[in-house]
Order: C-alpha cells, then sequence, then structure tokens
C-alpha cells in the first residue's frame, strides 16, 4: 500500500508538502514584524474632532425629534381609530 502511493502519487506528495512549507511560511509572515517598517506620526486637528462632535449632537437631536414625531402621530392615529 505504501509503495503504491510512492510510485504512483509521487508527484501528489511533492504537492502537498510544498503547500504545508507555504502554509507554514504564509502564517509565520502574519505574525512576524517587517524590518523595514516606518513610522508615521498622526497629527489631530482639535477643530475637526469639535466639528465632528457638534454634527453627531445635531443628528442625534434630529433623530430624537423624528422619533417623538412618529411616535406621537402613531399613539393620534391609534387613538383616532379605536374611539
Amino acid at each position: 500500500m505504501i509503495s503504491f502511493a510512492k510510485e504512483k502519487l509521487g508527484w501528489l506528495n511533492k504537492v502537498v508538502k510544498n503547500t504545508n512549507i507555504s502554509i507554514k511560511n504564509k502564517i509565520a509572515d502574519k505574525y512576524s514584524e517587517p524590518d523595514n517598517k516606518e513610522i508615521h506620526k498622526k497629527n489631530t486637528d482639535i477643530n475637526v474632532l469639535l466639528n465632528r462632535v457638534k454634527l453627531n449632537q445635531k443628528n442625534e437631536s434630529r433623530k430624537k425629534i423624528y422619533f417623538s414625531a412618529a411616535a406621537s402621530a402613531g399613539l393620534l392615529i391609534f387613538g383616532i381609530v379605536i374611539f
């Protein structure tokens, strides 16, 4: 049985061995750090952050108004249908 695999499927054994090595290399490369890694400093502008906060607050207040208007309309329609 072993001789059959060595004689007729020898090419398959080579392919499987090569894929195992390449998979191991890929996994090892994923977790290793590259040597020529450049360090980029990120600058943050406080005005950009403040504008983003203001826009988020404005959007949240609009959503609250829309929700309360929809809830009020739903209660009004429900009240009209029941009575």
